[in-house]
C-alpha cells in the first residue's frame, strides 16, 4: 500500500484529484496487487500545492513538478516496474497539466520502506504480515460470495 506524494506549484493541475486518484489506480496495476479493499482504499497518492516562488531550479524556473512513492517494502518494484512508474507517472502529470513539456520537468522518486518500516492503523507492518492480511482478505470476500460465487 504505496503513499504517493505530488509537489507543485498551485494551479499546475486542473484536476488534482482526478490525478492523484489515476496515479493511484496506476500504480497498483504497476505492482500486480491484488484488486481488493485493503489496497483499493489505502493506495493513495497526496497533492501538495505550493505557493509561487516555493520551488526554483538553477535558473529561477519554478514550473517542475515532483513525485514521490514510498512502496511498503523494500524489493516491491523490480527494474521493469521501476522503468513502468517512472514513465507512466510522468505521462499521467505532462497529461493532467496539459502541457507536454513537462516530462522533461517531472522528476519520479522512488523510495522504499525496509521491512517493517512503515504503519497502518496503528501498526508497523513486514511483507508477511501484508501478505497474511490479504490472503485473509481475499479469503473473506471469497466466503462472502458463497458456494460458486
Amino acid at each position: 500500500m504505496p503513499m504517493i506524494d505530488v509537489y507543485a506549484t498551485g494551479g499546475t493541475f486542473a484536476n488534482p484529484k482526478a490525478l492523484a486518484r489515476d496515479l493511484a489506480s496506476t500504480l497498483m496495476k504497476i505492482e500486480q496487487v491484488p484488486d481488493i479493499p485493503m489496497f483499493r482504499k489505502n493506495t493513495a497518492a497526496f497533492m501538495h500545492d505550493l505557493p509561487d516562488g516555493a520551488l526554483s531550479n538553477v535558473e529561477g524556473d519554478g514550473n517542475c513538478v515532483r513525485v514521490q512513492v514510498l512502496t511498503k517494502n523494500a524489493g516491491a518494484l523490480n527494474r521493469d516496474k521501476q522503468l513502468a512508474v517512472v514513465r507512466q507517472f510522468t505521462d499521467l502529470v505532462a497529461a493532467a497539466a496539459g502541457d507536454p513539456s513537462l516530462s522533461a520537468r517531472t522528476w519520479v522518486l522512488l523510495t522504499e520502506a525496509i521491512e517493517g518500516g512503515w504503519g497502518l492503523a496503528g501498526h508497523a507492518n513486514t511483507k508477511a504480515e501484508l501478505v497474511d492480511a490479504a490472503r485473509a482478505q481475499i479469503a473473506e470476500l471469497q466466503r462472502a460470495k458463497g458456494p460458486g460465487g
